[in-house]
């Protein structure tokens, strides 16, 4: 018996990448990377680091949304840059948006990304618990 189920957005942009925007499985949600590309025109975001993180993260936060899951249930991201340099840039981003909730994180410098963007970001999410009356 297959338990695992996939997690699509609706987007306007076709992907044609063989895999799913996320997956759950084992009480998890594990959101494949998400680039800083407008998911419906297929376009990198315009700008430095900061517009490109933006980007990454609303296209996280559709995932999540897609799942019936908000911020707060991510427990792990991984965020690759296309040069450390964008470090305080991405940070400062991704502390406005998760707030005081605070995921497990690793910045990985990369020498380029798919598409000309600069950021990609996946994350690894807890599903709700069920509780049996």
């Amino acid at each position: 018996m297959k338990t695992m189920r996939e997690v699509n957005i609706d987007a306007k942009g076709v992907n044609k990448g063989h895999y799913a925007p996320g997956m759950i499985a084992g009480g998890l949600l594990f959101i494949s990377g998400q680039l800083s590309l407008d998911l419906d025109t297929r376009k990198p975001a315009e700008g430095g680091p900061a517009e490109h993180m933006k980007q990454a993260l609303t296209n996280l936060d559709r995932v999540l949304k897609s799942a019936g899951l908000g911020r707060e249930s991510v427990a792990q991201c991984r965020v690759y840059i296309a040069d450390v340099n964008y470090w305080d840039a991405i940070n400062e981003v991704y502390g406005e948006f998760f707030g005081d909730h605070k995921p497990a994180r690793i910045v990985v410098p990369v020498p380029a990304l798919h598409f000309g963007c600069l950021v990609e970001i996946e994350a690894v999410a807890e599903l709700p618990q069920k509780t049996e009356r």
